[in-house]
C-alpha cells in the first residue's frame, strides 16, 4: 500500500450483521451470502468471516470469482448466479462451483456432456424480471426430469429473483404467483434448496412456506432498504390513506415496513492530505477554470480520483478532515481532488470520503445513484484493509 488511500472494512460489523439476521430470521436452512462484485466492493476476502458467523452458502456472478474464493481456502458451497460457458464445466467440477441452468438451449448443451465427476446445478426461473431464467412451465418440467436422469448431475436447487420489494406495487405478488405456476408440474419438495428471496424479501414479507433458502445481499453489508415510515402530519396522513386504499384495491399481500433490526455498515473510504496551499482571491482551481476563489483561501490536494472509481459525480460534495466538513471544489481529476479547507488542515491529515461521519447513503444520494453502485464503483486496486477492532487482519491489494 504505497499511498494512504484505502477502503477500510469493519469485520466486526459484518459478523454482527450475519448473527443479527439469523437470530431474527431463524427459519431458513440455507443462508446465501452474496459476495459477487468483489463482495459489493468490500473484498471477497470477507467471505471466510461471513462463513464463521453462520453463512453456509456463497453466491457469485462469474467463475473467476468462484475460483478466487477457492484459492483463498473457502470450502463452503458456492453458487454462480449467472451462466458459465459449457466449455468450462471441468473447472466448475474441479472447484466445486454450482452452476445455474437458465435457458433451454443451455440445458440441451449440458445434457450432451459426458461428465466424469458430479456437478451441482440450480435452475433459474424467470417469474417476471425478464432477465435470466426459464419462463415456460412445460420446459421447466422437462429440464427438471432430464437433469434428474443425467449421470453425475445433482439437481440441488431452484430459484427466482424479484424485481421489486413489493411494498407499493403488485409486481412481487405477480412474480410469486408466476413462479408457482411455472413449477406447478414438478414437486418442489423433491428439490433440496428452494430460494426465491433476497434482502428485501426477508425484511418486507412473511417467509414463503416452501422456501428454505434466502439470499442475503445488501443487508449483509449493513443496509436496511425498507422505506422509512412517513412522518406525522396531515399530508402524510393522506398519503398513508391513499397507499392503504391502493393496497386493498389491488389486493397486494401484507408487507412489513416497521422492521427493527440492528445493522452496522462496514465500508469506509479514507485518504490523506498530500499538500496544503493558500491561494489568492480570483485564482482559478483545477481543469477548465470552473472554480474561482472568491477570497484568499486554503486548498488541500488529496490523492484519489476517477481512475480509482471516485466518480466525477462527487464534484462539489463534502468530505471530512479532523471531524470537520469541507467541500470539494473544481473538477474530479484522474488521480487527485481538491478541497476548500482552512488553516487547521495540514499535510498527512486523514481524510474521510465515506464513513461514519459522511455515510454511504448520503454520498450515493448526492451522486444520484444507489448504495449498491456506491460501494461497487471503487476500483479493486484501491486496497481493502480488513480490520477487527484495532487489529488489521489482512490487506487485499489486487494491483
Amino acid at each position: 500500500m504505497y499511498r494512504n488511500t484505502y477502503i477500510e472494512i469493519n469485520i466486526d460489523n459484518l459478523q454482527h450483521n450475519v448473527k443479527e439476521i439469523i437470530k431474527k430470521y431463524p427459519d431458513y436452512k440455507y443462508y446465501f451470502g452474496i459476495v459477487k462484485g468483489n463482495a459489493y466492493g468490500h473484498s471477497d476476502k470477507i467471505a471466510k468471516y461471513l462463513v464463521e458467523s453462520g453463512i453456509n452458502y456463497l453466491a457469485i456472478s462469474s467463475l473467476e470469482e468462484g475460483i478466487s474464493l477457492r484459492k483463498d481456502g473457502i470450502t463452503t458451497p458456492i453458487l454462480c448466479l449467472e451462466p458459465i460457458d459449457i466449455k468450462y464445466l471441468k473447472e466448475c467440477i474441479e472447484n466445486n462451483i454450482t452452476i445455474t441452468v437458465h435457458d433451454y438451449e443451455y440445458y440441451k448443451e449440458l445434457m450432451k456432456q459426458e461428465l466424469k465427476n458430479p456437478l451441482k446445478v440450480h435452475i433459474k426461473i424467470d417469474s417476471g424480471l425478464c432477465r435470466l431464467g426459464l419462463c415456460d412451465g412445460l420446459l421447466v418440467k422437462e429440464v427438471v426430469e432430464g437433469l434428474r436422469k443425467k449421470d453425475n448431475i445433482i439437481l440441488e436447487g431452484i430459484f427466482t429473483h424479484f424485481a421489486t420489494d413489493g411494498i407499493y406495487d403488485k409486481s412481487w405478488d405477480n412474480q410469486l404467483s408466476k413462479f408457482e405456476e411455472l413449477t406447478s408440474e414438478i414437486d418442489l419438495a423433491q428439490i433440496p434448496i428452494v430460494h426465491l428471496g433476497r434482502s428485501q424479501t426477508l425484511l418486507n414479507h412473511k417467509k414463503i412456506p416452501y422456501s428454505n433458502g434466502i439470499r442475503l445481499g445488501i443487508i449483509l453489508y449493513g443496509y436496511n432498504t425498507t422505506p422509512k415510515p412517513l412522518p406525522k402530519g396531515f399530508l402524510n396522513y393522506l398519503r398513508k390513506v391513499k397507499r392503504n386504499y391502493y393496497h386493498k384495491k389491488n389486493n397486494i399481500s401484507e408487507t412489513i415496513t416497521d422492521v427493527n433490526i440492528d445493522l452496522k455498515t462496514a465500508f469506509s473510504l479514507y485518504s490523506e492530505v498530500m499538500q496544503v496551499k493558500k491561494i489568492k482571491k480570483g485564482s482559478f482551481v483545477g481543469y477548465g477554470r470552473v472554480y474561482e476563489a472568491q477570497e484568499d483561501m486554503y486548498v488541500a490536494i488529496i490523492p484519489i480520483g476517477y481512475a480509482d472509481g471516485f466518480s466525477k459525480r462527487n464534484k462539489g460534495r463534502q468530505i471530512v478532515i479532523n471531524n470537520k466538513r469541507y467541500s470539494l471544489i473544481g473538477e474530479i481529476n484522474m488521480g487527485m481532488v481538491i478541497a476548500k479547507v482552512d488553516e487547521t488542515v495540514h499535510v498527512h491529515d486523514k481524510v474521510t470520503l465515506i464513513g461514519n461521519e459522511i455515510p454511504m447513503r448520503e454520498v450515493a444520494r448526492y451522486m444520484g445513484t444507489s448504495i449498491y453502485e456506491g460501494s461497487c464503483m471503487l476500483n479493486n486496486w484501491v486496497p481493502r484493509v480488513l480490520k477487527k477492532g484495532d487489529e488489521i487482519l489482512e490487506i487485499d491489494e489486487k494491483n
